[in-house]
């Protein structure tokens, strides 16, 4: 059955009449899943598998039938291992009905149908006895509900209610034990995220409203690849500290704990960040170990397994404190059913062992909504902002009247403050229009900069008070952009305001061009190989299935990744492919482009990255994908304000260097559906 639903468009603002099914839900789904990284995440397989045959061998060893519950089963993987070590009966559980029938293929592929029974069902909705799901309850506990933050796929509800209902006393677990870790650190780079710093500008100095300063900022934990953040990116104020643990074979509470770990500070500075990370005992002598640390921690970096499924984890605190070398202080972690925070305290102002627990952090000041930390970074990169700042002095005037379109931007805050006559600015919410609201009133600025709380296409004359606009603004940037070149929102912004600007407006920036570089990723590119066979068992299914829901509708797109945390080598020339003059209106034709890239560095190449780059005047370029020159070697520095875009070839294509073989594109506009098709070959020159 077919139904169509109203979608906004993030570049052409319309609403989109898209034809559904019933089954585009979880297409998408899998499409977007990492079950390929894990299936190639050999060492987790390998340190799974190994606690797994020590956890069967000792239920053997009591005399006992291996009765195995394995809960996430995804492929049933860890259920073809169970039985494969010997254990007697699976039952595998897992909820999400197309991976439950996709698991179901894989152990029937692979002759294990008989003594692995699927349920597709939630772990707490599973009943044992002779009418139930399970005939009995099991005496070995698989699992693999963690996520970057450990308990935040509702790990703690899921093992307290199989310990109550589902696995007999005493049970093996696999893994047995979790462990979280965390450090106290000074950084600004991972600060400039979580909070707004001042910024020069015409000698005046715009300082951030109190309320954004005293927030305990957005309570979601900031997930990265912290071996791409340099340990020259910040400073150790504490040792790496074990928060908690957790022993699976035993019953677990989800309810709210806290735990404290006390320290001398290593060095003076402002506690400001918590880099924290976990690991998993996969057996009860802690002998089988598979971690999350960041690759700078080992002796040998490069020896680091790489997984995207697991990443570490940043947390901001509350507030930044100041903390002197040598001082005694406490750490403390809280943590409810599926997320943690931390706080710090000294010694020598409270006692930690009477203070009361801290509260979960809640954002009150509405920018840490408002703002992502990706965009907090951007709105701290002092050269960025220079860049623009330059480039509104250069064109500004005394009579200039301006008009900023850009969701939550302070372009029209830097306008009013190098002098233009008059500011208006449109903000796509209430919410992010209070915030440049607090901005202004903690400067000492309202009412100089009026915000308008209205869509482009609405505006009036009225509404700019029957000024016509002289300078047209923008970073830009939309918080319903995914894809870089969703930002061409800003020309059709820009065309539905025409008849209100002035004939002569200057438009900022006045144009903008696609770029693009074949590469070869480090590692990103697991997210989308094929796994065929895992571990000796044929997982062919999955690949199936992923390359169906990959097919479905939108198969031949781009995705969005954020290319800072996945090293990657160019192994062509980067190239602008693409030309958009915004002092023109959106064209009513398609626009088109060919060209080839002579492939000049040997590798695999995985794909093409794709970026926009923003020339705000003639002479003042803002790029959004690299910010240095490639290097010799074709190593590629990314912006880590906006996520660029990335196409997959499926398969890799493989590159000599010699220059003979080139990857030919196509790219071609389509104003009326603010949509880039693209195309890619390879063919010899």
């Amino acid at each position: 059955m077919k139904t169509f639903s109203g979608r906004a468009n993030p570049v052409t603002g319309s609403l989109d009449w898209v034809e559904e099914s019933e089954e585009y839900d979880y297409h998408q789904e899998i499409a977007r899943s990492c079950y390929a990284d894990m299936l190639h995440d050999h060492d987790r397989n390998k340190k799974y598998y190994q606690g797994i045959r020590a956890a069967v061998a000792r239920v053997k060893a009591r005399g006992e039938k291996v009765i195995v519950l394995d809960i996430g089963t995804g492929t049933g993987l860890l259920s073809m291992m169970a039985l494969t070590a010997g254990a007697d009966f699976c039952y595998a559980v897992e909820v999400f009905k197309p991976m439950a029938e996709a698991a179901q293929s894989i152990v029937e592929k692979n002759g294990f149908s008989e003594k692995i029974k699927i349920i597709n069902k939630h772990s707490t909705d599973v009943t044992v006895g002779p009418d139930g799901d399970m005939q009995m309850k099991a005496n070995v506990l698989i699992t693999e509900l963690f996520d970057t933050e450990l308990i935040g796929e509702g790990a703690l509800p899921s093992y307290e209610h199989a310990h109550q209902n589902l696995v007999q006393e005493g049970c093996e677990a696999v893994p047995h034990r979790a462990t979280v870790y965390a450090q106290l650190v000074e950084s600004e780079l991972l600060w400039s995220w979580a909070q707004l710093q001042p910024v020069e500008v015409e000698g005046a100095r715009l300082v951030p409203p109190p309320a954004v300063g005293h927030c305990a900022g957005a309570h979601s934990v900031c997930d990265i690849q912290l071996s791409q953040v340099s340990p020259h990116s910040f400073t150790p104020l504490g040792p790496l500290c074990t928060m908690f643990s957790v022993d699976f074979s035993k019953p677990v509470s989800s309810a709210f704990q806290s735990h404290s770990c006390q320290f001398a500070a290593l060095s003076g500075g402002r506690g400001q960040v918590v880099l924290s990370w976990w690991d998993l005992d996969m057996d009860p002598s802690g002998s089988i170990v598979c971690t999350m640390a960041p690759s700078w921690t080992y002796p040998q970096p490069k020896t680091a397994p790489w997984r995207d499924h697991w990443m570490q984890s940043v947390y901001f605190l509350p507030v930044e404190s100041r903390v002197t070398e040598g001082e005694e202080l406490s750490l403390t972690v809280c943590h409810d059913d599926y997320s943690l925070w931390y706080s710090l305290q000294s010694h020598s102002q409270q006692d930690p062992q009477t203070a009361a627990p801290p509260l979960r952090p809640c954002c009150t000041c509405q920018a840490h909504l408002v703002w992502t930390r990706p965009r907090f970074g951007e709105l701290n990169d002092r050269r960025r902002t220079e860049s623009y700042v330059s480039a509104l002095r250069s064109v500004l005037r005394e009579d200039s009247v301006c008009l900023g379109v850009s969701d939550g931007s302070l372009l029209p805050v830097f306008a009013h403050m190098i002098g233009a006559k008059k500011v208006f600015c449109l903000e796509n919410s209430r919410m992010s229009k209070q915030v440049i609201e607090q901005v202004l009133e903690a400067n000492s600025m309202k009412g100089s900069v009026e915000l308008l709380e209205i869509r482009p296409q609405q505006l009036t004359s009225s509404d700019l008070r029957g000024e016509q606009i002289s300078v047209l603004m923008g970073e830009p940037y939309f918080s319903t952009s995914l894809l870089p070149w969703h930002s061409l929102y800003f020309w059709y912004c820009r065309t539905a305001l025409a008849g209100l600007l002035r004939p002569n407006a200057t438009i900022l920036p006045c144009t903008a061009t696609l770029h693009m570089v074949a590469v070869e990723f480090q590692d990103l590119w697991r997210i989308r190989a094929p796994c065929g066979s895992c571990e000796g068992f044929d997982v062919t299914a999955m690949d199936e299935m992923v390359q169906r829901s990959l097919d479905w509708r939108e198969s031949s797109e781009a995705e969005p990744h954020p290319l800072w945390e996945y090293p990657c080598r160019a192994l062509t020339r980067s190239t602008a492919v693409m030309t958009f003059d915004f002092t023109q209106c959106v064209p009513e034709q398609p626009i088109s482009s060919q060209g080839s890239l002579p492939l000049i560095r040997t590798g695999r190449c995985h794909g093409v990255a794709l970026w926009m780059e923003y020339h705000i005047t003639d002479d003042i370029t803002v790029s959004a994908g690299l910010i240095e020159p490639i290097s010799e070697q074709g190593e590629c520095v990314w912006s880590r304000h906006r996520k660029q875009g990335v196409y997959f070839f499926r398969p890799a294509w493989e590159s000599s260097g010699d220059g003979r073989a080139a990857v030919s594109y196509s790219f071609t506009f389509e104003p009326s559906l603010g949509d880039i098709k693209m195309d890619f070959s390879i063919a010899s020159q």
